[in-house]
């Protein structure tokens, strides 16, 4: 075969590395693995968009429970969420109930907020958000307080559940598409460093990494999440 090679083939020779050490000297450590948490999706292929999607997500969750965990408190999970195609229909509803009008599909942002429970630092997280979003060329809509029902949940959740509310806002003039989305994921970022990192007392400062947290700014997609049981996140 070498010498047909020598007479016929006329490429260089490849010769491949020796791999024999890659585990000692890649990024790999074994001793720092651990189990990770399930994830499942679920998706139309027709692009169609119907509630059973999220139904049927639901039941892939339930059905990853073993990949969850409780604590003392039988009521209070390790942690559940959803991330969702930006619900259209649905947001153009409850935004016309809060006194505002979404521009087109695409042409709004929406960021899924925990705020703080203290009056003071709510209004100050919510000016934060406000603040990013302007400075980077968006302009603000509106707001609209999620529904929760906290009795669904453990007393060890509810003790540390802060407020929850999404803020809308629309895109800047001739900015779409991923350019709309770095917008956001700039103006996301913005907010976080100047509110969590601004000079205040370590007291407040840990009230605030507790309970201040940005879980999406998106214009496609939505998440919704928390320290829930996987049968929890459906309940209403």
């Amino acid at each position: 075969m070498t010498e047909a090679r020598n007479n016929f083939d006329t490429r260089p020779e490849v010769v491949l590395p020796d791999f024999t050490d890659i585990t000692e000297r890649g990024l790999y450590v074994p001793e720092l693995e651990h189990d990770a948490c399930g994830v499942g999706m679920v998706a139309n292929i027709t692009g169609k968009r119907t509630h059973k999607i999220i139904d049927q997500a639901l039941e892939v969750l339930v059905n990853l429970g073993h990949r969850g965990a409780a604590g003392a408190d039988p009521l209070t999970g390790d942690g559940a969420g959803m991330t969702i195609q930006m619900p259209d229909d649905f947001m153009r509803n409850v935004a016309e109930q809060e006194g505002f009008t979404l521009p087109g599909e695409r042409r709004y942002g929406v960021a899924m907020c925990f705020l703080p429970n203290d009056d003071a630092l709510n209004a100050a997280a919510r000016a934060a958000l406000e603040l990013a979003a302007t400075e980077n060329g968006m302009r603000v809509l509106g707001w609209r307080n999620v529904p929760n029902n906290p009795d669904a949940i453990g007393v060890t959740a509810r003790a540390i559940m802060p407020r929850i509310a999404q803020l809308f806002v629309s895109a800047p003039d001739g900015v779409e598409g991923d350019d709309f989305e770095r917008s956001l994921y700039l103006a996301r970022k913005t907010a976080e460093k100047q509110f969590l990192y601004a000079e205040t007392d370590p007291e407040t400062r840990k009230v605030l990494l507790r309970e201040f947290y940005v879980c999406s700014w998106s214009s496609r997609t939505l998440i919704y999440k928390g320290m829930l049981l996987i049968d929890q996140l459906g309940h209403r």
